[in-house]
């Protein structure tokens, strides 16, 4: 039988050295990075323990009568040790679903880490809730990513945007003048959206000093000013764009093209996936944003689903 345990601060350190070693773990579960939202949501994490190890974690949190997978990260799910076993991943849900029986819990809502995050083979949670569980699928986002290791594929209109670029001027360097970019992705995404970036400017530059080297900034810059930039979150083998955006002069002029060869062709081209992320406009993945999907497939990119089960106790 598990142990199953809910997490406190004072387990802090076991969590992130656990998550740190684990076989599909990200620094997005570290809990300097999780806990920076910590007063939007109820934590109800919980770590399980096997004949005294620690073989997985679950970060979750409680909204009403419904366990969540953190509503806070993109993906989410069992963190799990290279140890655990499928048998004993069975096991370890028919226990979590007791469990939360007792506590009042009637609904789970799970986010999966999708595969090309995984340093191992893991999906074991995956067959359990099927076969344990009897999950079903509510939701399915979209998203994009290049396998680096085998070649770009960029399309001309990709290329005459480097070059045009090139032509005009622009430069792409690392930076830490996030304030500069945050000013160009809040314009874009509020003249375009009607909405504001996931992160404040505030909390990136929180973020950025706990995970330096997780969290990179790109921008492309003529005489002096800002055209356009791109924040990288850097997990383990994937180089994720968490964020990317232009003015409407480096539109223009090609401005993120320049900065992606720079990042795919040089900077980044020995990982072997990126990740542009979601190109949906709703939480359930509805609403393909067509433009942005076009762009990204632009470079290469092709799909990859990121699911959300629910089951009921």
């Amino acid at each position: 039988m598990f142990e199953i345990i809910r997490y406190s601060a004072d387990r802090k350190d076991e969590w992130n050295a656990f998550v740190a070693a684990s076989k599909n773990g990200t620094f997005l579960f570290d809990r300097n990075y999780m806990d920076y939202h910590a007063d939007r949501f109820e934590d109800s994490s919980r770590m399980f323990y096997f004949e005294g190890r620690l073989l997985a974690v679950l970060p979750a949190h409680v909204t009403g009568d419904t366990l969540c997978s953190h509503k806070g990260l993109t993906y989410g799910g069992l963190i799990m040790s290279e140890k655990l076993n499928i048998v004993q991943t069975m096991e370890l849900f028919r226990e979590l679903n007791e469990q939360l029986r007792s506590e009042g819990i009637r609904h789970v809502i799970y986010k999966c880490v999708p595969w090309i995050y995984h340093r191992l083979s893991s999906e074991e949670d995956l067959y359990a809730l099927y076969h344990e569980c009897r999950a079903r699928v509510i939701a399915r986002d979209y998203s994009t990513n290049i396998f680096l290791q085998g070649g770009l594929r960029w399309e001309r209109v990709r290329r005459r945007g480097v070059v045009r670029a090139q032509n005009a001027g622009i430069t792409v360097e690392r930076s830490d003048d996030y304030a500069a970019f945050w000013k160009v992705l809040t314009d874009n995404l509020g003249g375009k959206y009607g909405v504001k970036p996931v992160h404040s400017l505030d909390e990136i530059h929180l973020l950025r000093s706990r995970f330096p080297e997780n969290i990179v900034l790109y921008q492309a810059v003529r005489d002096g000013e800002v055209m356009g930039g791109v924040v990288l979150y850097v997990c383990g083998k994937v180089v994720h764009a968490q964020y990317s955006s232009a003015t409407p002069e480096g539109k223009k002029l090609g401005a993120i093209d320049l900065i992606y060869e720079s990042i795919m062709l040089h900077d980044y081209k020995d990982y072997p996936y990126f990740d542009f992320g979601r190109s949906t406009e709703n939480p359930d993945g509805s609403g393909l944003n067509e433009p942005l999907v076009f762009q990204k497939e632009g470079f290469g990119a092709r799909g990859l689903c990121y699911d959300i089960y629910k089951w009921d106790l």
